[in-house]
């Protein structure tokens, strides 16, 4: 698996200069229970719902179910919201806990309820919605669910992890027959939330909320973002883990995501010995998201495992294109459908720096920038290792094969990702030295024309659209302009929006919202903000905390 290390270091040359106690809402329906807890006893499918949908204002009109959860996969039988161990289920109910004071919604996404949730945009006016997306209502027929998982932290095996924050309020169903999973962030505690307060800040919330959108609209697969609201409830937060603990204010996310199970959920199984109960996960997840792999086959966990592998290498790559670090690589954010998720201490690099590593708490420098090639396979390898129980001799050594394949598919993916962003067409066996001799040395894209070999380079890279047959130089920068983003979410962009959103102001982060929509186009509002500029004098030794 050392073979990865080359590829890493590759790549990370190349980054930059192309990074330009709840209350129900009413609900139609019947009614069964749960526990005592109300359900409904028909998914919107078998209603025929999905043909009929049209985006309703009221969500009176709008339904949520875990029945497709709860249905074929294991629930504990504890139903305290205590904090503890957990076994032999996959989910724990968990209701949220509301806010004390009064709650504020700063920002939706109008594509993601409009688009994913079939929700008019102008529900987003209404109380119910302002409840539900606070964590202060629940929708009838929806149980809120808190996922049991572990994860290798730092390198390291943490043991039992799980949501300690989070609250999944339902699936829905949506007019193409989409199924997405709605979970709320900083909505209160759960079993997994081991010394937390199950609380998150304004301050973590602005940045997940833009950045989750921002990737979506870079192309990059991940979670989405609905909405974000803030109450005055007080939070506690050693930002820096430097003993200044200071007050907060109390946010929620409303994330959207097809499934949020990861390596994590996996490996806590396998680490408990729980293996009938991995193979009904696995076979869940399978049936649930992996279409392409045959239910019925005897090796149906070696082309998940493969699948996962061959996406989880293109994922990092698009990562590295845009020069975005995630901050906290560990196994339990890593997803097993190959999504960006858990957004903390994440940063898109200013100027090129292969130690880039946004992260504050990482002190040994485990994810910065330059690394997330090796890390992922690090987790993969974690992933292999979870699967072996359910895997016979010949598929462990396949599996073995299929992760020692990692390097050449993610090498691969990002030279592509590279040929477009310099306008290429077709391949060249010169093509790895053109892009190497770019990136050879460490420099920031407006300072590229300086350097001492740029003449040389160019040279070289005239002599290469040459061979583009049937080019034009307008047809070409229109493709290279589709590809390199003039505007990403800089850290120091998320932290003049979140300064802001302190006092009230939520203007930038609707200015932000909406430039980051249109990433690769010039924007009039964004020159003006100077977003394609480099970062303020203010911002040049800004550190981003995990902490959140």
């Amino acid at each position: 698996m050392s073979g990865c290390h080359g590829v890493a270091q590759f790549l990370t040359w190349v980054v930059l200069i192309c990074q330009a106690g709840c209350c129900l809402l009413d609900s139609i329906g019947a009614a069964g229970s749960f526990r005592g807890i109300p359900v409904s006893n028909k998914s919107n499918l078998d209603q025929g719902y999905c043909e009929r949908k049209r985006k309703t204002n009221s969500l009176s009109m709008w339904s949520l179910s875990s029945e497709s959860l709860i249905d074929m996969l294991p629930v504990d039988t504890i139903p305290e919201n205590s904090i503890r161990k957990v076994r032999d289920c996959i989910f724990s109910v968990a209701y949220p806990t509301p806010f004390i004071s009064r709650v504020l919604l700063v920002a939706v996404s109008k594509d993601v309820l409009e688009g994913i949730l079939d929700l008019d945009v102008s529900v987003k006016q209404t109380d119910d919605f302002l409840q539900l997306v606070s964590g202060g209502k629940v929708v009838l027929g929806s149980i809120p669910l808190a996922h049991r998982y572990g994860g290798h932290q730092f390198g390291s095996w943490a043991g039992q992890l799980g949501d300690g924050r989070a609250h999944l309020i339902g699936v829905y169903t949506n007019r193409y027959g989409e199924r997405w999973e709605l979970q709320l962030k900083g909505s209160g505690k759960t079993p997994y939330s081991r010394n937390g307060d199950g609380r998150a800040v304004l301050r973590s919330s602005v940045r997940e909320f833009l950045c989750s959108e921002a990737m979506h609209y870079l192309g990059i697969p991940t979670s989405r973002a609905a909405s974000l609201v803030v109450s005055n409830d007080d939070v506690w937060r050693d930002q820096f883990y430097n003993g200044s603990v200071k007050k907060e204010r109390g946010a929620v996310v409303l994330r959207v995501a097809k499934s949020w199970f990861r390596i994590g959920s996996l490996e806590i199984l396998a680490h408990s010995g729980e293996l009938d109960l991995q193979r009904t996960l696995l076979d869940f997840v399978i049936q649930e998201h992996f279409p392409s792999v045959n239910m019925n086959d005897s090796n149906r966990y070696l082309d998940f495992f493969s699948k996962v592998v061959l996406e989880t290498a293109n994922l990092i790559a698009l990562w590295m294109s845009v020069g975005f670090a995630h901050g906290v690589c560990n196994t339990d954010n890593f997803s097993l459908l190959s999504i960006t998720i858990d957004y903390g201490p994440f940063g898109f690099m200013e100027s090129y720096d292969p130690n880039f590593v946004p992260n504050t708490s990482d002190d040994e420098r485990r994810y910065k920038i330059g690394n997330q090639a090796n890390v992922g396979m690090f987790n993969l390898n974690k992933l292999l290792q979870a699967l072996k129980p359910v895997l016979d001799h010949r598929q462990k050594h396949l599996a073995f094969q299929i992760l020692e394949g990692y390097s050449e598919h993610y090498y691969s993916r990002f030279t592509e990702l590279f040929r477009a962003k310099l306008g290429l067409l077709g391949e060249s066996e010169d093509d790895n030295y053109l892009i190497a001799f770019l990136l050879k040395e460490f420099w920031a894209l407006q300072d590229l024309a300086k350097h001492k070999f740029f003449s040389d380079w160019v040279t070289i890279y005239l002599l290469r659209l040459g061979r583009n047959m049937g080019d034009s130089d307008s047809t070409r920068r229109k493709r290279m302009t589709a590809v390199n983003p003039r505007y990403v979410l800089r850290n120091w962009m998320a932290e003049s929006a979140v300064q802001k959103a302190k006092m009230n102001d939520f203007s930038e982060v609707h200015l932000l919202q909406e430039v980051l929509q249109h990433p690769f186009q010039r924007q009039a509002a964004a020159e003006k903000a100077g977003y394609s500029l480099r970062p303020p004098s203010w911002a040049k030794d800004l550190k981003v905390s995990c902490s959140s």
